[in-house]
């Protein structure tokens, strides 16, 4: 709120809370947690449209990688409860033969080389579980991947459906009975096949009768082209009603061209233009191959106006042959055509027409949205399997991740229908099973261990016994895992405990473990860095300038409305009742740290802490002997906070949770100042533990803002023994 009086601002530089190793998933059938990673912000760039399915949410997440980076550990993105998770690249840019390797934790994986969507943003597949690991092979200095965000659902992904809906040939006498199927249907997309308005596709025609009809849907529609629209020179008015009058890109495609692509759920949309050349050479032929080729979904489809399999008036068109054959060998799934104003459905097919159920690129003919419909009849080279050429409607595919269910559905009063399923052609559905480990990486000071939850997932029924090894293991250090060989139940999972420990004498550094699951001749697997620390030196250290893995809202119970902890470049807020500094916009070291709302906002009180409580867990870590945690912290409040607002410290191990640090708010004015705290953590020692960084703005209307950073967890010789006051908190001593 920003109300003058709303002075509570709480800055930690360390709000930490020490949580346990792993994180348990979510029942599916439970709400997906607000469980956010801690990313900095990433600039707009070029990018492929992803429409969402239904239910589907976003969050950010902090994912990159180079050549520089190769050899470090495979990254892995988590969402207790999630289902499965579809992560977006904001940018890669691999050379040569270099390649990232996305992997499911419940299977399926998805190697991406320099063909995939060079320059431009885009969201791969879904991939089955609540996690995915990330890792390149990259040589080239000149490679690189960055990850920004990801979406996310509950439902199981095999379930998971988005429905896209429409017909060419449309206004048309009949236009005002299709888009009420249209209505009915709601679709997340509507696309249209072209002759959208009759006779020669004028702006006046599209205002007068496309827009009171069909013009309902326009925020949603993804069109085509028709030989009409081509009535009017470089079909101006067409380019004019979907893009704007005169703007040369819009939902239309780029003017004079009139194809692009987009993606829903898991499905590639590609949208053509057969009123330009088309042919083999052509631009827009070499287009479509660049653009199948870079396409990282299961699934694909195509739509235009001119079919090359027609059993109607117009008949087949072979100019439209050289796209058709990149369709094919590109693996796409369906084509969906009108001009001839009737309604066929073709079985899959190679470009010639012969049936082929393996490979075969299934055409439609769905020129019934509202033209007069044609009586008359052609010989076909495809093989028509359904015609219809005396109902108007519309078609309504219902996608998947693996397939698609098409219903043909007609206007009011009509009876003819149709219906089909298919399989997408690169979809996986067999059997499969995947890998991850929580966390994926581990400190382990010499002469201790530290341990990590491997998690086996099964997906397409998947029930086989998998056993787990671990490979790259530098010297004095083992591996142990508990059960060594797992068995997950069909589409269910199982755990095994990986206990890492490291000898005396084990050299120091980070390293690279590889925990393999075997399966028959099948195998998964999924990295674990590695570090092996001095005894008595830093075991863990974040300064936040990079994720480094904290969770914010790890159990799904954060309150806050605004103010949730971000990682990031803080700005300073001023207020201007007190005139004091709230939120710091320094940092004790680099540039970024944890805030409670990073952003000033416009007014001093827009982005601090409100509504609650928000928390964020570090990843896990072992404490080593005489262990005890540092950390810069920085609290400010206005005089109507109290006691109940505060900054918590918790560390997290196993069930328990221990506070061992808070600062209160109190009925003052104080502003914001970096200061130092250190907890002694040797009751610890050995144990692999998380630290949770609480805040709460729990007086009302008060203004509170916390800043944490430069957060160190040491043994007996690295731990800070002088310089601070001590207090007793909670039996705890700490140093503020």
């Amino acid at each position: 709120m920003r109300t003058r009086r709303k002075l509570f601002v709480v800055t930690a530089s360390v709000a930490l809370l020490i949580a346990s190793t792993a994180v348990a998933s979510q029942a599916k059938d439970n709400p997906a947690p607000d469980v956010t990673g801690l990313a900095a912000a990433v600039p707009q760039i070029d990018q492929v449209t992803q429409l969402t399915e239904p239910g589907v949410a976003s969050r950010p997440a902090d994912v990159t990688g180079s050549a520089a980076t190769r050899a470090a550990a495979a990254r892995t993105v988590c969402d207790p409860g999630a289902a499965w998770l579809r992560p977006r690249f904001s940018a890669l840019d691999l050379r040569g033969g270099d390649s990232v390797t996305i992997t499911g934790s419940a299977g399926g994986s998805l190697e991406l080389t320099a063909r995939n969507w060079p320059g431009k943003a885009f969201h791969t597949r879904a991939f089955p579980g609540s996690c995915l690991s990330v890792s390149a092979d990259l040589s080239d200095p000149a490679s690189r991947y960055a990850i920004d965000s990801y979406q996310y659902g509950a439902t199981d992904l095999a379930q998971a459906t988005v429905t896209v809906a429409g017909a060419g040939d449309i206004c048309g006498t009949a236009c005002n009975q299709t888009d009420d199927l249209i209505a009915s249907i709601n679709p997340v997309s509507v696309f249209t096949a072209g002759d959208n308005a009759y006779e020669s596709g004028t702006l006046s025609e599209f205002n007068n009768q496309y827009a009171p009809t069909w013009g309902a849907f326009k925020s949603k529609t993804y069109p085509t082209p028709g030989n009409h629209e081509y009535g009017t020179s470089g079909a101006k008015g067409y380019f004019d009603y979907f893009n704007g009058t005169g703007n040369n890109t819009g939902r239309a495609g780029e003017r004079g061209k009139g194809y692009y692509s987009y993606d829903v759920g898991d499905w590639h949309f590609v949208a053509l233009n057969s009123d330009i050349a088309h042919g083999a050479g052509s631009t827009q032929e070499q287009w479509l191959k660049a653009d199948l080729a870079a396409n990282t979904k299961p699934c694909t489809a195509a739509y235009t106006h001119h079919p090359r399999f027609s059993g109607g008036d117009h008949g087949d068109d072979t100019g439209m042959g050289a796209l058709v054959t990149a369709l094919y060998n590109g693996k796409a799934d369906l084509f969906v055509t009108g001009h001839d104003h009737h309604y066929e459905r073709f079985a899959p097919a190679t470009p010639s027409g012969a049936i082929d159920n393996a490979n075969g690129l299934r055409h439609f003919v769905i020129g019934t949205g509202g033209r007069a419909l044609y009586s008359s009849r052609s010989t076909t080279a495809g093989p028509s399997q359904v015609f219809n050429n005396n109902t108007f409607g519309v078609g309504k595919f219902q996608l998947t991740a693996t397939g698609y269910t098409m219903d043909f559905v007609p206007v009011a009063g009509r009876t003819f229908t149709d219906h089909v399923t298919g399989t997408c052609h690169k979809a996986s559905a067999g059997p499969d099973f995947g890998v991850a480990s929580s966390p994926s990486s581990v400190s382990v000071p010499q002469g201790s261990s530290a341990s990590s939850t491997v998690t086996v997932s099964s997906s397409g029924g998947f029930s086989s016994p998998v056993a787990l090894t671990a490979s790259g293991l530098p010297a004095g250090v083992s591996a142990a895992f508990s059960p060594a060989s797992v068995t997950p139940a069909a589409n269910g999972s199982a755990t095994s405990s990986l206990s890492l420990s490291a000898s005396a004498t084990a050299a120091s550094g980070t390293y690279q473990v590889t925990v393999t699951g075997t399966s028959g001749g099948v195998t998964r697997t999924a990295a674990v860095s590695v570090t092996v620390s001095p005894s008595g030196s830093t075991s863990f250290s974040d300064d936040f300038e990079s994720d480094r893995g904290w969770t914010v809202n790890p159990s799904g119970s954060d309150t806050a409305t605004t103010g949730r902890f971000e990682r990031g470049d803080p700005e300073q807020t001023l207020s201007t009742y007190s005139d004091q500094v709230k939120q710091l916009g320094t940092t004790p070291s680099g540039s970024n740290a944890l805030s409670t709302g990073r952003l000033a906002g416009a007014a001093y009180g827009d982005n601090d802490l409100d509504g609650g409580v928000t928390s964020v867990r570090s990843p896990a870590l072992t404490v080593p002997a005489g262990g005890g945690l540092s950390f810069a912290y920085s609290v400010a409040h206005g005089d109507n906070s109290s006691t109940a607002d505060y900054l918590r410290v918790n560390v997290v191990s196993g069930s328990a949770t221990t506070k061992v640090w808070e600062k209160l708010g109190a009925a003052a004015e104080v502003a914001g100042a970096w200061k130092t705290a250190t907890v002694d953590l040797s009751a610890y020692a050995g144990q692999s533990v998380t630290l949770l960084v609480t805040a709460a703005d729990a007086s009302g209307g008060s203004l509170f803002e916390a800043q944490v950073d430069d957060v160190k967890v040491t043994g007996a010789s690295g731990a800070a023994s002088s310089g601070y006051s001590v207090a007793v908190f909670d039996g705890v001593a700490t140093r503020d």
